[in-house]
């Protein structure tokens, strides 16, 4: 597995990181002692890097990585936390909560959870409109400066507010959803990113398996998944959004790989300062995601897909309405 370096500042990871949110219920159910033997592949495999957040399915998802991870040598992987997001014991959300307190109380518990002492990015995920950038970044701080966190990562902010967490401390990377379909990050962000030194980890990179090359039109979101509600995926929308995926398969079968393979290699191939997390909940996914790292793009491969898929070719929003306000960019 290839190492890439997050920011300037940040630490060295596995150029493929795993996402873990799906393995506790996010597309329905999932099983538990698959996704414990997923993520072991992964780790086998030289994926070191692993990325959760404290509010998925509040708390399994934490305490299924703490399970998975239990006897490792804590420095062969980096977890990656994501806190803030309020939830009730029901599937809504209850918006943010960043205050300087709020933060300290999350890590006490993600750090019990996970079973570890220490957060190695830790990261809002998403702005809290009530709290200053400032004083959030400020408690992470403290954090790292007290061991328990090593380094601050952002989650789906506006250039702006990167340039403001950043001058209150270093920002190692910023993790927000880009893929051939979601291409929104490269007008500002991305720019920002590489002016300061700050790396990015991309999640969404098969846009939740829409461009996997696995989805079919008349496939039906289960129970419990949360495709159901996701503008991309809602009739109308995503027949269209699969005539993309068609385009996509052409060039894949050309160049000897998979769908999902072309669509991971394209968003690793956007720069060296770019970490695709794949959301695989199953050694089958991973298997298949894992030889992307190795399908090198030509400068030909590339102008193909950008005819094929150019930015905006998808219809609907990337999240329902009531989630597009809290995003720093669009789609």
């Amino acid at each position: 597995m290839q190492k890439r370096t997050l920011g300037s500042t940040g630490p060295s990871v596995s150029a493929l990181g795993l996402g873990a949110m799906g393995m506790s219920g996010a597309y329905g159910e999932a099983d538990r002692a698959e996704s414990i033997a997923t993520v072991h592949a992964a780790l086998e495999s030289g994926v070191t890097l692993l990325d959760t957040g404290d509010f998925y399915a509040m708390g399994h998802n934490e305490l299924l990585l703490a399970e998975a991870l239990r006897g490792r040598d804590r420095d062969s992987y980096q977890l990656s936390v994501k806190f803030g997001m309020l939830r009730g014991p029901g599937p809504d959300f209850g918006g943010h909560d960043c205050r300087p307190e709020a933060v300290k109380n999350f890590l006490a518990y993600s750090l019990t959870r996970l079973g570890t002492d220490h957060i190695d990015i830790y990261r809002p995920a998403r702005l809290d409109p009530g709290v200053p950038i400032e004083e959030t970044v400020g408690a992470i701080k403290e954090l790292i400066d007290a061991g328990y966190v090593r380094h601050l990562g952002l989650s789906e902010v506006d250039a702006a507010t990167i340039r403001r967490a950043h001058a209150v401390h270093p920002v190692a990377d910023l993790q927000i959803e880009y893929s051939l379909i979601s291409r929104a990050v490269e007008a500002e962000v991305l720019p920002t990113l590489r002016e300061l030194g700050i790396g990015l980890t991309a999640y969404g990179v098969l846009s939740r398996g829409l461009i996997s090359g696995h989805w079919s039109a008349g496939r039906a979101a289960g129970p419990g998944d949360w495709r159901a509600h996701s503008p991309r995926f809602a009739a109308g929308n995503v027949e269209h959004n699969l005539t993309v995926v068609e385009a996509l398969r052409r060039i894949a079968e050309a160049k000897g790989c998979t769908v999902a393979q072309l669509a991971i290699a394209w968003v690793a191939a956007r720069g060296d300062d770019i970490v695709p997390l794949v959301g695989a909940r199953t050694r089958e996914r991973l298997a298949e995601a894992l030889p992307a790292m190795e399908v090198a793009l030509t400068a030909d491969d590339l102008a193909a897909i950008e005819k094929a898929v150019p930015p905006g070719a998808a219809r609907g929003d990337r999240y329902p309405t009531a989630f597009m306000s809290g995003l720093g960019v669009g789609n």
